[in-house]
């Protein structure tokens, strides 16, 4: 039988140098172990901590949004309280052009009640008298063609200030 004794040391020292290693990484993975719970802590810490600042953010944009809101509260209240003022300031004017008014219209109606009380006693004076020209109604001959004598007719009744209905008379009498 060969002898097995080398062997068996070889695979000895072999089994020490694996076993050694095996120890070591052993070693090396409770380090790694160790080393990613702290890593996995703090990460934790850090999520703990973005989270307390979210919620810090959140209390500000809150109180941001609160006090925006009463600033706009407060802006629309000065806004109505002017809109208030102006109207009635307009209502005051309104009613002072309204009182005028009425005594312009009272005035007015006095007068006019004084001029219909007084009698009409003009004295028909010739200076202030200036007699209207008149011109003598036209005669249709049916020798004239009928829009010249239209025409002229036109001319005499408004010189001589003749109504619609003595217009129409005269036309009548004239044919």
């Amino acid at each position: 039988m060969p002898e097995t004794g080398p062997l068996i040391r070889l695979m000895d020292e072999q089994f020490e140098k694996l076993f050694a290693m095996m120890a070591e990484m052993k070693t090396g993975q409770e380090g790694l172990e160790r080393k990613m719970e702290t890593e996995q802590e703090e990460m934790r810490f850090g999520q703990e901590r973005m989270e307390k600042r979210q919620e810090e953010m959140k209390g500000l944009i809150d109180e941001v949004k609160g006090e925006v809101q009463r600033k706009i509260d407060e802006v629309e209240e000065k806004v109505q309280m002017k809109i208030e003022d102006v109207k009635s300031e307009v209502k005051e004017k309104i009613e002072e052009v309204e009182h005028k008014v009425q005594g312009k219209i009272g005035d007015i109606e006095r007068r006019l009640s004084e001029l219909e009380d007084r009698p009409f006693s003009f004295l028909s004076s010739p200076e202030f008298m200036h007699p209207r020209p008149t011109i003598k109604s036209l005669t249709f001959d049916g020798l004239t063609s009928w829009t010249v004598f239209k025409t002229q007719f036109n001319v005499v009744s408004s010189t001589n200030g003749w109504t619609d209905f003595v217009k129409a008379s005269q036309l009548v009498a004239s044919l």
